[in-house]
């Protein structure tokens, strides 16, 4: 008889190479105590938290904690249902008041979470006579999404316009309609759209155009509403979705939009319709934290500039870090042989960084994938370039210094 497991064959080996060439399984760390927003217990040690999506530090807000305490309190802890059964309180509602109204739009969902929110929009708004035109690097979310929907796909280069226009024009489908999906900031590599290209392609094509800003809420523009306002070209952007759990500190998705059908969307969002919906005390804790977000301005200042020092001192190594500086920094290693030995030994100094491999990784080499807070203090950032330093020497990494 055929095993249900068989298929994870080829899954368990490759797992069990990675464990044996370190000494661990890199995809089962616990943080066994978070101590402050920077820094957790891991294995016993004190250790500096560059692997977070924590990019404002807003998970130990003393707002959101005490607004989560409050709601539990008066409450309870859970809904126990969907959003379109008994699971809507006034909470929710509130809350989708308030981030309509931060993005300056008619209406918001709320999904239970981020990635809930890609799934129930992609497959609600595309049936199977239109098109999903999405950026070949899109979340796992986003082309999940593309298979409920059963919409035709079809995928652009990552991050070009003239692909992009190149594959619209070659449509010849007027009666279908045609939805690009692209994100503000790509969470693998710290890429960030060109948000008034694309936006300039989709005014020229008749096409819809959905943002993922999920790394780049409370990141880019004047406000934190992402890349779509680092550019000016909001109003071009038909939905913009995300979620709580990176800048807000929280879980949770959203979509916010100007379009009237949008409450439509409800009654024929299947991950919408038939999930509990967040409980009282994470629908508080969100509220506050965006609150948080709205009156200090100044993370989203420290956060930029603590990305920028770490991209700085990366180069000055003479690690291969991502081109663009983001809150999220690649470092590209050559083999894996490299990069799993390098990541333990950071472990072991004091540094918790993600490790991604082949194939999960845009160009087939292995990335150590590190995330910065606004929160980490110019000392810690010194701290983990310098532990950064003393691995790659000690994991024969070559470096390429910076030219004097």
């Amino acid at each position: 008889m055929t095993s249900l497991f068989s298929k994870f064959e080829g899954l368990a080996g490759a797992l069990g190479s990675v464990v044996a060439a370190g000494g661990r399984n890199p995809f089962a760390v616990v943080i066994e105590k978070p101590v402050s927003s920077t820094v957790g217990i891991i294995e016993g040690r004190e250790t500096l938290l560059f692997g977070t999506n924590n990019y404002l530090g807003l998970s130990q807000s003393e707002r959101a904690i005490k607004a989560a305490q409050a709601a539990a309190e008066t409450c309870g802890v859970g809904t126990t249902g969907s959003r379109i059964a008994n699971g809507t309180q006034s909470l929710h509602r509130h809350l989708e008041r308030k981030i309509a109204d931060f993005f300056k739009r008619r209406d918001a969902m709320v999904f239970s979470t981020g990635y809930q929110a890609n799934l129930g929009m992609i497959s609600a708004l595309a049936g199977k006579d239109d098109y999903l035109i999405l950026d070949a690097d899109s979340h796992a979310s986003i082309y999940d999404g593309s298979r409920l929907s059963a919409a035709q796909v079809i995928r652009f280069r990552h991050n070009s316009p003239d692909d992009l226009y190149k594959r619209l024009k070659r449509l010849d489908a007027p009666n279908s309609a045609k939805l690009i999906v692209v994100e503000g900031i790509y969470s693998m590599t710290g890429n960030v759209a060109p948000m008034a290209e694309f936006a300039a392609v989709k005014r020229e094509t008749g096409a819809y155009l959905m943002v993922d800003e999920a790394h780049s809420f409370g990141v880019l523009g004047e406000h934190g509403r992402g890349a779509a306002e680092a550019e000016g070209v909001e109003a071009d952007v038909d939905f913009i979705v995300g979620t709580f759990s990176k800048s807000l500190g929280t879980v949770g998705g959203y979509c916010v939009s100007d379009h009237p059908e949008l409450e439509l969307v409800r009654l024929n969002c299947r991950p919408y319709m038939f999930t509990a919906s967040l409980p009282p005390e994470v629908i508080a804790a969100t509220g506050a934290a965006l609150e948080d977000m709205i009156a200090q301005p100044e993370l989203r200042r420290q956060l930029m500039d603590n990305a920028a020092q770490l991209h700085a001192g990366f180069t000055k190594l003479g690690l291969n870090a991502s081109k663009r500086v983001s809150p999220v920094i690649a470092v590209t290693l050559e083999t894996v042989e490299q990069a799993i030995p390098m990541w333990n030994r950071l472990l072991e100094l004091g540094v918790y960084v993600n490790l991604s491999l082949p194939p999960a990784t845009p160009d087939s080499r292995p990335l150590l994938r590190c995330s910065v807070m606004a929160t980490h203090t110019a000392a810690q950032i010194d701290q983990a370039l310098a532990i950064f330093g003393q691995a790659a020497a000690e994991c024969g990494v070559p470096l390429q210094p910076e030219a004097a």
